[in-house]
Order: structure tokens, then sequence, then C-alpha cells
């Protein structure tokens, strides 16, 4: 039992290893296109609420919309929550074969 526990181990090594740094390297990735995401959102819904009083209701919702999703509140926050559960199968992965 013993021997198959230490290939066990080998083997889940390099798994563990990959999925740390993969969700290191998007971290990283979602923190950067956050900034600039939020910074296009803030443009996107200025223009959004310009053309809900100006030209069209519809379109402005539309923009407004739009800059909600790439706001840090829309996509980005569904990008750290799958982080969480690729985080989370990583220690579940870590417990299961070294705890």
């Amino acid at each position: 039992m013993t021997v198959f526990k230490l290939l066990l181990k080998i083997v889940v090594a390099p798994v563990i290893v990959l999925l740390t740094l993969f969700v290191w390297t998007c971290v990283a990735l979602v923190y950067v296109s956050g900034l600039v995401l939020g910074l296009a959102s803030m443009v996107i819904a200025l223009l959004g609420v310009a053309v809900l009083v100006t030209y069209s209701p519809q379109n402005g919702l539309i923009l407004l919309l739009i800059a909600f999703l790439i706001s840090p509140y829309g996509l980005p926050k569904l990008a750290f929550w799958m982080l969480s559960k690729v985080q989370g199968l990583k220690y579940t992965i870590q417990n299961f074969v070294y705890g």
C-alpha cells in the first residue's frame, strides 16, 4: 500500500504544480484586464448615459449593460469565481493525496 501511495504522490505532484501556476497566471491576467476593462466600462457607461438621454433609450440601456458586464462586478467577478473553483479542486486533490 505504501508503494502505491508513493507512486500516486509522484504522479499527482506535477498536476498540483501546473494547477498552481495556472491559477497564479490567471489571477494576474484578471487583475490587469480588470484595470483596463474598468476604465473602458467607465467610458462606455458615460457614453451609454449620453445615448440614453439624447438618442435612443434602447441603445443606451444596451451600452449600460455592456459597461456593467466589463466592469469589475461583471465578467472579472465570474472569472475569480471560476478560479476559486479550480483552486478548490487543487486543494481537494492535494488533501486527498498528501493529507
